[in-house]
């Protein structure tokens, strides 16, 4: 068996990350006789330096053709202030890959590890347990929708952006979180502002016609703020949390403090729902950190076990991500980390030991 995978480092420790990640993918599907046909290429600022674009449209035929995509991670202050004709999508090169790609559906995991529970700002014993899953909608809402710009009125500047989802937007997600949600423990809770907003009175109204097709899911709408604070004082009641493309990003991250660091935390934007095989993009939910960038320091893990989420989703091989998962755990446990999470080893030496326990 043969799999198409298109790798793209990006900027900062993206490279180095997805280094790591190339080579337990490699070991892990070795092990059962699969081969995987690894592409490389360049995203966001170092395609910028070389071609002058965030994204090649030769980038994006090779995405669509891929099975999967690996992304390191994109992004850094050179970039952020360089403009470009076009959409939102065009000004940031991953960005412009899920727009094409329709890769709507954001499963981002945030697990507690008791190895690392004094990472964490919770009481002993308060998050034990945690596991939550964050479903952001990746290709809609304020992140694109227009109109959306900055021009001069009444002698000032003014700026606007635009929330808008249509029903077609909102029911293939909700979709998505019922069959998460169905997947795992059975419960999902659906953040919103629909007090206030207009786009969210109607992703609420979708969201509850949805549920009718799925009695066996206790399902329940939370305002967005509530639900922060109700994942901040108690994370074991929550599985399955679902966001807009903003809320998604927002919860996302704070969802990360039961793990004790972003740096732990992986990623998988699916172009269909759960379930079946189906291409995604994968990439740690860390940043670029441009401060650490070739000194050794990077975490791997979020990479690593991004790396699970593609066998998972869409090469079909649950069994391998349990794998790579257990080999991670194991070399943690062992006290082999990064200066993240407390520990004195390199990116590398990580790594090395996770292709360690995964040959054991």
């Amino acid at each position: 068996m043969q799999h198409d995978i298109l790798a793209l480092g990006g900027d900062g420790i993206g490279p180095e990350v997805l280094a790591a990640g190339l080579a337990v993918a490699e070991r892990a599907a070795a092990t059962v006789g699969i081969k995987l046909t690894i592409r490389q290429d360049l995203l966001h600022g170092a395609c910028w330096d070389v071609h002058g674009t965030f994204c090649r449209d030769e980038t994006l035929r090779a995405a669509m053709a891929a099975d999967a995509v690996l992304v390191g991670a994109v992004g850094g202050p050179r970039w952020d202030h360089i403009r470009v004709p076009g959409g939102p999508e065009m000004q940031d090169g991953l960005m412009r890959l899920r727009k094409e790609l329709d890769s709507y559906a954001g499963l981002r995991p945030a697990r507690h590890w008791p190895f690392l529970a004094e990472r964490t700002p919770f009481a002993p014993g308060r998050a034990e347990g945690s596991d939550i899953m964050v479903l952001r909608e990746m290709c809609g809402g304020v992140m694109f929708a227009p109109p959306r710009g900055q021009e001069t009125r009444n002698g000032q500047r003014y700026a606007f952006d635009t929330a808008a989802y249509d029903e077609t937007e909102l029911r293939r997600i909700a979709v998505a979180g019922f069959e998460l949600a169905r997947s795992r423990r059975g419960i999902l809770v659906s953040a919103d502002k629909a007090n206030v907003m207009e786009s969210y009175k109607l992703w609420r109204a979708v969201a509850q016609e949805v549920a009718e097709d799925y009695p066996d899911v206790a399902f329940s709408s939370l305002y967005a703020d509530n639900c922060a604070y109700q994942l901040a004082m108690d994370p074991t009641r929550f599985d399955v949390v679902m966001g807009c493309n903003l809320l998604g990003d927002l919860l996302s991250d704070l969802a990360a403090i039961v793990a004790g660091g972003l740096g732990m935390l992986p990623s998988a934007c699916l172009c269909g729902p759960p379930g079946e095989p189906v291409r995604g993009i994968y990439e740690p939910v860390h940043g670029t950190a441009p401060d650490i960038a070739g000194t050794g320091k990077a975490n791997p893990v979020g990479m690593i076990l991004s790396v699970a989420m593609m066998f998972e989703h869409s090469l079909g091989r649950p069994d391998l991500a349990r794998r790579i998962e257990g080999a991670t755990e194991t070399a943690l446990c062992k006290g082999i980390r990064t200066p993240d999470i407390g520990g004195r080893e390199t990116t590398t030496a990580v790594t090395n030991a996770i292709l360690a326990e995964l040959a054991a």
